[in-house]
C-alpha cells in the first residue's frame, strides 16, 4: 500500500446524469442512494452538481438536493461541486447553506464555480450574461461576508452568519488566483491536462494567502478514475460519457447517457470520432494495480491533499463495483 495513496482523502462528485431509457427523478434517486453506499465505503465526501436545461442532469438545485443526501446519511460529508455564484444573489447563497449547516452540522461543504449558463437560451432565462462571471470574486467576498456578520447593508444573514461552512473555490482558469489571494481550499481538474493542473496548482500555492477559512493551501484535483477486473472493463465505463461528450460538441447538447453497447455500434463522422476517441484518452483506467500506480505518480508529482472522483456511466453497478475498487485501493 503506498503511503501517499493512504494520506489521501478520497470523494466523489456524482452529477446525477440521466441515462437513456430512465427518467430525470430516477437520476436524482441514484444519486441519494450512492451516498449511503459510499458512506458505507468510507469516502469522504459527496458533492453534487448544477446545471440548467441540460437534458443529461438532472441536478439543477444543488442546495436542495444536497439537503436530501445529508438526510440520508449520517457521516459523509456533504456539499456542492458547485454552487455556480454567478447564478444567484450571494446572500440568497448565504441562507442556503446556512440552513443545511443549521440541519446538518460539521458536515456540510459549500463548493463554488463561477460559470453561468451553458448555452445563450439558458443564461436569458437566469437573467445573466457571460460577463457576469467577471464579478465572481466581488460575490465570493460579499458571500464570505454574510458567514461573517460583515455585511455593510447592515443585513444579517439568517442563519448563516456565525455559522462556519467550509468554502471551496472551483478552479477553471483564474480561480486559482481568486481561492489563492482570499485564502480558500480549491478543487482543480481535470486529470486529462496534467501539465495545465500543475501549473494551476502551483499559482494557487504561490500567491495563497492564510485566512480565517485556510491556514495554508489546500488542494483538492478532480477527474474520472474507473477501476475494473480487466482494462477493457475499465475502459468501457469510460464509453458513455466519452459518446456524450462529443455529441455536445457536434451537436450543441448535453444527451443522456447511452448503453456502451449502443455507442460501439455507432457510425460516426470523422469530426465525431475524433472527439468521441479523445474523450477516451487521459482518464485514470484499469485494474487495480494499473490505477494504485498511476494515482501514485499523480499524488507525488502534485501533492495535493485530496481526489475528487468525478466518473459517470451508463451501467450503474459497474460504477458501483469501480468505486468500491477504489475505496480498497486508497484503504490499502
Amino acid at each position: 500500500m503506498s503511503s501517499v495513496i493512504a494520506s489521501t482523502r478520497f470523494s466523489v462528485l456524482d452529477r446525477s446524469r440521466t441515462r437513456e431509457g430512465h427518467t430525470h427523478p430516477e437520476a436524482l434517486r441514484d444519486t441519494v442512494r450512492l451516498a449511503g453506499e459510499l458512506e458505507g465505503l468510507g469516502y469522504h465526501r459527496l458533492w453534487v452538481s448544477e446545471h440548467h436545461g441540460v437534458p443529461g442532469v438532472a441536478g439543477s438545485a444543488p442546495t436542495v438536493l444536497a439537503a436530501a443526501v445529508a438526510a440520508a446519511t449520517r457521516t459523509i460529508r456533504v456539499g456542492t461541486g458547485g454552487v455556480m455564484l454567478p447564478n444567484h444573489r450571494p446572500l440568497v447563497v448565504a441562507e442556503q447553506f446556512g440552513v443545511l449547516e443549521s440541519l446538518f452540522p460539521g458536515r456540510i461543504d459549500m463548493g463554488l464555480g463561477r460559470s453561468v449558463g451553458f448555452t445563450d437560451g439558458v443564461r436569458r432565462a437566469l437573467g445573466r450574461d457571460k460577463e457576469d462571471a467577471e464579478d465572481f470574486e466581488a460575490q465570493l467576498r460579499e458571500l464570505l461576508g454574510w458567514f461573517r456578520g460583515t455585511s455593510p447593508t447592515g443585513v444579517h444573514a439568517r442563519p448563516a452568519e456565525g455559522l462556519a461552512v467550509p468554502p471551496f473555490v472551483l478552479a477553471m482558469g483564474e480561480g486559482a488566483g481568486i481561492a489563492a489571494r482570499l485564502g480558500l481550499p480549491m478543487v482543480i481538474g481535470d486529470l486529462r491536462n496534467r501539465d495545465r493542473m500543475r501549473r494551476g496548482i502551483d499559482h494557487y500555492r504561490d500567491g495563497f494567502r492564510p485566512s480565517v477559512w485556510a491556514s495554508e493551501p489546500y488542494v483538492v484535483i478532480s477527474g474520472t478514475i474507473a477501476v475494473a477486473a480487466t482494462p477493457e472493463e475499465a475502459r468501457r465505463l469510460l464509453i458513455p460519457e466519452a459518446w456524450s461528450m462529443a455529441y455536445s460538441r457536434t451537436h450543441g447538447t448535453f444527451p443522456p447517457l447511452p448503453p456502451a453497447e449502443r455507442v460501439e455500434e455507432l457510425t460516426m463522422t470523422a469530426k465525431e470520432r475524433g472527439f468521441y476517441e479523445s474523450g477516451l484518452t487521459g482518464h485514470i483506467a484499469g485494474t487495480e494495480e494499473q490505477v494504485a500506480h498511476e494515482l501514485e505518480t499523480v499524488l507525488k508529482e502534485t501533492g495535493v491533499q485530496e481526489v475528487l472522483v468525478t466518473t459517470s456511466t451508463y451501467d450503474r453497478e459497474a460504477l458501483l463495483d469501480s468505486y468500491r475498487r477504489l475505496a480498497a485501493i486508497a484503504s490499502g
